[in-house]
């Protein structure tokens, strides 16, 4: 294990990290690889109780890939929503990538407050920038002008190079437009979309997750490539008010009875859809078949959205900003 002094702000980045959270927190360097380029994945989180360790596999740009996992990890603390995966295709490897897809297209979303941050603390230089483009060529090729069956890869890794990169480093950009035109495009316009609206609190969170959930799906479907179904796969924490939490479940969700099932039961799973933007709010395990009646989803429906959230230990968030774990 590499022995590699972060500056100032990371090590107040740990800080902050340290006083959210009830234990010890870490960063470990791993291995001595310097690949020249970052990516998002040379680092991981690894929680064991009241213990978190920030494991860095590549030394490339220690103190920008270090500040990048701890920003993730003080954005969970501070309340932010979250993705969860309680649905399964039934088809491991599927599961896989579609739990790899929808984390990386969240990930886009929180990489806003991300990367904003790291700038405002100086931890992305021009350097760090210009490692970054040559992580974007080392994950996705040119695209052939034939075409190819990388375009979801390179939609998403194009769209968070422009969340990266902003409106501050036009050769780079310009360089992803001439070797990514068509991805480049795409993304272009899903960028705009979540510009109009930047995160500023949990609640715009979520909401351009959604947004980009369905924006990403319309622009595969252009394409004539399979949409993900985020909306449906990828469970989203809800951001409630207090008034919406003193509610009936049926005011604010619909249950879905979904064709992708529930991992224990093997059972169809209903999902809880927010009728306000379509969006996977929560799981329910289907009854078995001799209690799967109208009555069951009557005592759903007529409960509170509190004590929904609390009988399925759901996290959800208030919007006033704080969060309540539920177990």
């Amino acid at each position: 294990m590499q022995n590699i002094e972060l500056n100032d702000s990371v090590q107040s980045l740990i800080n902050a990290v340290d006083d959210l959270f009830d234990g010890k927190v870490e960063v470990q360097f791993i291995g001595d690889l310097q690949s020249g380029y970052v990516r998002h994945d040379q680092a991981q989180t690894v929680q064991d109780k009241k213990q978190i360790t920030v494991q860095i596999s590549d030394l490339s740009a220690p103190n920008y890939t270090a500040s990048h996992e701890l920003l993730h990890l003080l954005m969970t603390l501070r309340g932010f929503p979250q993705a969860y995966f309680a649905l399964s295709s039934g088809n491991d490897e599927l599961n896989q990538q579609l739990m790899m897809m929808g984390t990386e297209l969240y990930d886009i979303v929180a990489h806003q407050v991300v990367v904003s941050e790291q700038r405002r603390h100086g931890l992305i230089t021009p350097e760090v920038e210009a490692m970054y483009l040559k992580g974007v060529q080392a994950t996705i090729d040119p695209e052939p002008e034939a075409g190819d069956d990388r375009m979801t890869l390179r939609l998403m890794t194009v769209l968070d190079a422009l969340i990266f990169y902003g409106t501050g480093n036009q050769q780079a950009v310009d360089q992803l437009q001439a070797d990514y035109p068509k991805a480049f495009a795409a993304a272009s316009k899903l960028y705009t979309m979540l510009m109009e609206k930047p995160v500023s609190s949990p609640f715009t969170m979520r909401r351009s997750i959604v947004k980009l959930f369905k924006g990403f799906d319309n622009q595969l479907e252009a394409w004539q490539l399979p949409p993900l179904h985020n909306q449906e796969f990828t469970t989203i924490t809800s951001v409630l008010s207090k008034r919406q939490l003193r509610l009936e479940v049926r005011q604010i969700f619909e249950l879905f009875h979904s064709e992708m099932i529930d991992p224990a039961t093997k059972r169809r799973a209903y999902v809880g859809i927010n009728r306000a933007d379509g969006q996977n709010s929560f799981v329910i395990a289907a009854p078995a078949p001799k209690d799967d009646t109208p009555d069951f989803f009557k005592a759903i429906y007529s409960l509170s959205v509190e004590e929904l959230f609390h009988q399925l230990e759901m996290p959800y968030i208030l919007r006033d900003g704080s969060a309540n774990q539920n177990g």
